[in-house]
């Protein structure tokens, strides 16, 4: 079957897959929230998803490669096993999830996560030290909305940023998580009937986008400094979760 040929799929699809290399790579993780939402823009968000996992599969092991000895391994230990925990839920509930309740819930956490950080002047704070039920709470979230939507990025950083943790090792440690986590929907996507032929030819023509974005995201995030870097992402996240709730608001 032949890939979708709408233009107006690929002026929001392209934009979308950049940007989502570039967060995949640590350049303001939140970002990597807006690839499916965009391209919904002209498709359905079900078949975004699935024309997106494979681009994301491609992105996680180039983030992989250049992460792979950078990244907290406590941090992993609690998020990653909630992760899969809330994939299985996320699979079992997709038929009764819509799109926009989690647009609203994802979108919700993330504003008063961002405003909560900026008017408690939380940049001044020490780090926070790890905690098993909140880390396992998010990491579950993350699961979910990252099953449903590929939207796991704020639920992922409202555990992991009060951790302070240095911009490169908040970023291998993000790369390592996801990674694990689309790799684990690849068969229940199978299942649930995303990986048609149009859907997959028309990431095949996306494909090559991939690897560029997300080695420009790693080359800018070990590079940058540590307060440029958490302003950029939670002026990110900020953006995001306004995208989100808007879309939600929209379609509720």
């Amino acid at each position: 079957m032949l890939p979708i040929t709408d233009p107006y799929f690929y002026l929001c699809a392209i934009p979308a897959v950049f940007i989502v290399g570039m967060a995949k790579g640590g350049f303001g993780g939140g970002l990597a929230l807006v690839g499916v939402p965009l391209m919904s823009l002209a498709i359905p968000p079900v078949q975004a998803a699935g024309i997106l996992l494979p681009i994301l599969l491609v992105m996680d092991a180039v983030g992989l490669l250049s992460y792979r000895a950078i990244y907290c391994r406590k941090t992993l230990l609690i998020v990653i096993p909630a992760g899969l925990a809330g994939t299985l839920i996320g699979y079992f509930g997709a038929a009764h999830i819509s799109d926009t309740h989690i647009r609203l819930i994802t979108g919700g956490i993330a504003l008063v996560f961002v405003l909560d950080y900026w008017f408690n002047n939380k940049a001044s704070k020490p780090p926070k030290p790890h905690n098993v039920i909140m880390g396992g709470f998010w990491g579950a979230t993350s699961g979910v909305t990252s099953f449903i939507a590929h939207a796991g990025g704020a639920p992922f950083q409202m555990y992991v940023l009060p951790l302070r943790l240095a911009p490169p090792v908040m970023a291998g440690t993000a790369v390592i998580f996801f990674a694990v986590i689309n790799f684990s929907k690849v068969l229940p996507y199978f299942a649930l009937g995303q990986f048609d032929a149009k859907n997959i030819a028309t990431s095949l023509i996306l494909l090559p986008l991939a690897p560029l974005a997300t080695l420009a995201g790693i080359r800018i995030a070990k590079h940058i400094d540590k307060v440029l870097f958490y302003k950029i992402t939670y002026g990110a996240l900020f953006i995001v979760a306004l995208k989100l709730i808007w879309d939600g608001t929209l379609g509720a």
